[in-house]
């Protein structure tokens, strides 16, 4: 008994002397749900942009004498309606899915980090400007802005740069409103108070003291954004209105779902894209869910 109190106690002061980064990282490896969900996420990530190492075959190549064949030893997925690989299509429809909800992430974390830092640190006239703003874009219809832009920009622009781009415009308010909030709660600490005190530039003090106490909740959200545009993604290209059709995505390969005949007699067309994209969209909300324990102090996990 005296040994398991003298071990508890050691235990206890080694994670007060660890760093919060420190206990995260003990905490989400301890997280066997949210290291299996990173292990399938990090295998689907590689094996998607090794794609022309891992297969030969060719993507937009149309056979006719090879059409809806069943799986076999040469088509390990079978073929589709127009004769092409599923697997191979399947591995560079990953790359272009994951690309996007990548891309779209990155743009939309780092545009709303910017305004939902200035609006928070500032507050006052500056603050109401920008969420009177931000207010604005949230309230715009999602899908007929994605749709419209696109049609408009698309023969302009690439079709994958200008649907990265419309996403990106559209969704970095909720980030906005979450690193405002933040900031409006550490600014009123000490240290920053401090800081502003002795005559730092705002910008400094934003980058360098506010910034990094957020940081772990912008990590999170990134992790929700990064399955949410996914799904937005192939929602759009599953429509029409996404990915250009010439190019294989999990939503392009998902809307020959569309026809009764394939959804019912031809299951190696359609099913494949449709489990992996679940069940990666599962994985980046085990992973948000474990990170999202692992910044809590008071989880005990």
């Amino acid at each position: 008994m005296v040994n398991v109190t003298a071990d508890s106690n050691k235990s206890q002061e080694k994670t007060i002397n660890m760093s919060p980064w420190a206990i995260a990282r003990r905490k989400f490896l301890r997280n066997k749900l949210a290291m299996t969900s990173s292990f399938f996420l990090l295998t689907v990530i590689i094996v998607s942009f090794l794609a022309p190492y891992v297969t030969t075959a060719d993507i937009s190549k149309v056979n006719i004498m090879q059409m809806t064949l069943e799986p076999s030893s040469e088509h390990w997925l079978g073929t589709d309606k127009s004769g092409r690989d599923v697997f191979t299509r399947l591995l560079y429809g990953g790359r272009v899915s994951l690309i996007v909800g990548m891309s779209c992430t990155l743009l939309v974390v780092l545009f709303g980090t910017i305004v939902g830092s200035i609006a928070g640190f500032y507050g006052g006239f500056v603050d109401s400007a920008l969420m009177r703003f931000t207010d604005f874009v949230l309230n715009f219809p999602f899908l007929v802005f994605v749709i419209v832009l696109g049609a408009i920009f698309r023969e302009y622009v690439d079709g994958l740069t200008i649907l990265i781009v419309v996403i990106s415009i559209l969704s970095w308010g909720g980030v906005a409103r979450i690193v405002r909030s933040k900031i409006l709660a550490e600014k009123e600490n000490e240290y920053i108070l401090a800081a502003v005190s002795i005559g730092c530039k705002p910008s400094k003090v934003i980058i360098k003291h506010l910034l990094p106490n957020v940081l772990s909740t912008i990590i999170v959200q990134s992790t929700i954004l990064f399955a949410t545009l996914i799904v937005a993604e192939s929602g759009l290209s599953y429509l029409g209105f996404g990915v250009p059709a010439t190019i294989p995505s999990w939503g392009n390969m998902l809307s020959a779902s569309q026809e009764s005949d394939v959804l019912a007699n031809k299951p190696w067309i359609w099913m494949p894209p449709a489990i992996i994209l679940t069940v990666t969209i599962l994985s980046i909300n085990f992973i948000g869910e474990g990170l999202k324990d692992a910044f809590n102090p008071k989880s005990q996990r």
